[in-house]
């Protein structure tokens, strides 16, 4: 049996930080790692969500000491009052959620393909 592929990798590294994470919820984090700063209204757009389903998906990633925060609280991002519109929250990646980034990042960089190409015969 071969090894899993890249996204299979990824995968299981959000399952074991909480077994109840979704896949909005493993969309929203990869949409924060490409575009920090990004709010739920961006998140929204770009990942071809509802605006009510991009904040669930944002607040899950949240602390869990935080009141913005639902779970699982996986305390992968912090949100912020937008400097510039106090009804909007812009979201940044904590320590962890850098972390988890960079874990990824690695598994990426080393891709293993899902169908491997097949000899010339």
């Amino acid at each position: 049996m071969r090894p899993r592929n890249t996204v299979l990798a990824c995968l299981h590294l959000f399952k074991a930080l909480d077994p109840r994470v979704s896949v909005n919820e493993v969309m929203a984090f990869l949409y924060v790692c490409e575009n920090e700063g990004l709010t739920v209204q961006d998140l929204a757009v770009v990942g071809r969500l509802t605006q009510s389903t991009a904040s669930r998906s944002l607040r899950a990633l949240g602390p869990a000491d935080s009141e913005w925060s639902l779970q699982p609280a996986l305390g992968l991002v912090r949100a912020y009052l937008h400097p510039s519109d106090a009804r909007s929250h812009v979201v940044q990646l904590t320590e962890s959620g850098l972390d988890l980034r960079d874990r990824i990042d690695g598994l990426i960089r080393q891709a293993e393909p899902i169908v491997r190409e097949r000899a010339a015969a």
